[in-house]
């Protein structure tokens, strides 16, 4: 779908945000019974629809907007007599984002479908009437409507009709949230969804213990700040820190000048690199950031962009940006003033890009997982406040340059060692694309083995037993180095039992999930803790039904680091496990799995106006348009009918805060029981 079809479709969203649990329906129907003939009857159904609206012809063809239909149940006391007629003034126009023409009415419209009567004895016809209703900002989930006439199955003596409109249980209820347009377009007839009021009875510990987002954009600022650090080590970086203070106390006729202008500079590396994330920001978005998070191509790519970032740490190649883009950069600084110096910090992460790119790439990448829009802009903040913080402290305090360690083959050391974690951090984007794809290529204890021996050799780096281009000799190992590689030993040490099973909840979320294993009991089901699990909303609900179970929703993902987190660190406790596999049916739904659905189930999106081709797109879009949400983890409990136990809850790291929500929809079912 395009662009513009996509945006309209968020502008009617946020159209219809003021509307508070309301039922909207712009399309009224009307039944009656026609012209009579002998041995035939016509039946008429009538529309009139709100101003704006409208419904589409019936003769639309495949891969348009849902036209009206009608379906009979079978009956051999009748039969259809030819096509569906349309009376009313159609409007045709051929539309862009279908490619195709389209013809719809509005205000009014009636059908008539004749029916050739083969009983004489009374009968009843009974069928479905299904249309979706659309202004021009986007359309309302289809519609079906049950409707049924008495036949005397005499037409010179039939009954008035009599008709019914009602729910059939599909994708009929369309309510509107204050946060969220409910539908479920992409779900079959025996999906339950939530009921049209979500009252949460209180005094079940209600609103208690909030949940905690680490992959916050405070988080992704943390991490900003850590890589910031990691810039600074590089040997791009370090020595330019003395250069460049120098520069301005000894160049400044004061030495107040001096630290200003060194604050200018500071203040201009922050700008540039929030400026950067900022355009990342507008120019993506949330929902792009989080596709590229899910999508098996992006995390390819990023696979091949992290051996990269590691090959240039390790001295083979070097990452820079084209000369005459640097030397423009360096030219502009020579003016002065403040557009000199802010020139000055320009021309500086130009040409220290080599080191600082790879980490800023890494930033970056984490960053669109994080699938925040503010992820971007956050993140180069806190890389840029802590590359910037130095050049301003040194140039107040200049009497700390002395202390700065000098330059050497240290600052190498730093590279390289970068360029193991590298290689170490592009395993995961390869193992997300094996476990969507369900390729089997990457299982845990493979995955496990090769971050053992990435880790081990970064151990013998240390110990200068290994040389890299650009590396000096090492005679001796300092003490740095010692402690260092004992750290990093013992790391290795720490991973070697997770390769035949031993939980590593350190790198939780890393690895594959433990459940991913080449021997394992639960191979087939893929639930973590060998739980028994579903991976379909429908399936599940009906076996809730059956066992009068509450039921616990996941909407989970196999690149999700947080989901891998809570598995390990969390549904590990005794406590919760207990819960989850005793008290609820679980339905662990993953919205990044690429299994294609069967041509029959792929559809368009009336939520995102995307079209549904895989098992992961028809999750994400249940958890958007149903729920408002669209970040992983994300658990919703509710009762076997659908209607919610619990205010649904993210990424939950304290076992005793999740144990108290998962008993707060007990607490609220056993009062809903208790009420009947």
């Amino acid at each position: 779908m395009k662009l513009k079809f996509f945006l309209t479709v968020l502008l009617f969203k946020a159209s219809v945000l003021s509307l508070t649990a309301q039922i909207l329906q712009p399309v009224h129907w009307s039944y009656s019974l026609g012209r009579v003939s002998a041995g035939a009857q016509e039946l008429v159904f009538t529309a009139r629809m709100d101003k704006t609206w409208h419904i589409y012809s019936p003769s639309i063809a495949d891969g348009g907007p849902i036209p009206v239909s009608l379906s009979f149940e079978k009956s051999g006391s009748y039969e259809l007599a030819g096509k569906i007629t349309e009376e009313g003034k159609v409007i045709s126009e051929y539309s862009k984002e279908f490619e195709m023409d389209l013809k719809y009415y509005e205000e009014k419209v009636v059908f008539r479908q004749k029916i050739k009567i083969t009983d004489s004895s009374p009968f009843e016809i009974k069928g479905t009437l299904t249309y979706a209703a659309c202004n021009d900002k986007g359309c309302l989930p289809p519609e079906d409507v049950a409707f049924e006439f008495n036949m005397s199955g005499d037409p010179k003596t039939v009954e008035p009709a009599r008709v019914k409109q009602e729910d059939t249980g599909r994708s009929s209820q369309v309510l509107i949230k204050a946060d969220t347009l409910i539908h479920a377009d992409t779900l079959s007839p025996a999906v339950i969804l939530p009921a049209p009021d979500n009252t949460l009875e209180p005094g079940c510990g209600e609103g208690q213990d909030d949940a905690v987002a680490l992959s916050s954009p405070w988080g992704i600022f943390a991490g900003g700040v850590l890589g910031g650090l990691l810039a600074l080590l590089t040997p791009c970086v370090f020595p330019m820190i003395p250069l460049t203070v120098s520069f301005f106390t000894k160049q400044s006729r004061s030495r107040k000048k001096g630290i200003r202008n060194a604050l200018i500079y500071a203040v201009s590396i922050i700008v540039i690199y929030v400026g950067l994330g900022l355009l990342i920001s507008v120019s993506l978005g949330s929902d792009a950031l989080n596709d590229m998070a899910s999508s098996g191509f992006f995390n390819m790519l990023f696979f091949v962009i992290f051996i990269l970032f590691a090959i240039s740490f390790f001295g083979v190649f070097e990452i820079t940006l084209p000369g005459n883009f640097v030397n423009k950069a360096d030219k502009a600084s020579e003016q002065g003033g403040l557009p000199g110096i802010f020139f000055m910090a320009f021309t500086l992460s130009l040409v220290s890009f080599s080191c600082t790119g790879p980490i800023i790439g890494t930033l970056l990448v984490e960053a669109a997982h994080g699938g925040n829009y503010l992820g971007p802009l956050m993140g180069m903040g806190g890389f840029a406040l802590a590359l910037a913080l130095p050049f301003a402290l040194f140039a107040a305090f200049p009497g700390w340059l002395h202390s700065l360690p000098k330059s050497g083959g240290w600052l190498n050391s730093v590279k390289v060692t970068l360029g193991f974690i590298e290689l170490a951090l592009a395993l995961k984007f390869l193992s997300n694309v094996d476990l969507a794809y369900h390729w089997g290529l990457l299982k845990r204890e493979i995955f496990i083995a090769i971050w053992v021996i990435i880790f081990g050799m970064l151990g013998v780096y240390l110990l200068g037993k290994i040389r890299f281009r650009h590396d000096s000799k090492v005679k001796q190992p300092s003490i740095t180095r010692i402690l260092m590689a004992i750290l990093v030993f013992a790391f290795t040490a720490y991973l070697i039992p997770g390769i035949w099973g031993a939980p590593l909840n350190l790198i939780s979320g890393f690895p594959p999930p433990e459940f991913y294993r080449e021997w394992t009991s639960n191979k087939a089901t893929h639930c973590p803790h060998n739980l028994n699990c579903y991976h379909d909303y429908e399936s599940g609900m009906a076996y809730a039904r059956e066992q009068q179970k509450p039921v616990m929703i996941d909407f989970t993902g196999w690149s999700c680091v947080n989901c891998r987190k809570m598995e390990d660190n969390v549904w590990s406790d005794p406590s919760v496990l207990k819960r989850i596999s005793e008290d609820y049916v679980l339905i662990s739904l993953y919205v990044d799995d690429k299994e294609p659905l069967p041509a029959g189930e792929q559809k368009i999106s009336l939520f995102s106006g995307k079209k549904i081709k895989t098992a992961g797109n028809r999750w994400s879009d249940m958890q958007a348009s149903v729920y408002g949400s669209n970040s992983q983890p994300y658990y919703v409990l509710l009762d076997c009918n659908g209607r919610m136990l619990a205010r649904p809850r993210g990424y939950t790291p304290d076992a005793a805060q999740y144990l108290n929500f998962l008993d707060e929809g007990l607490c609220r079912l056993r009062k809903r029981q208790a009420a009947k």
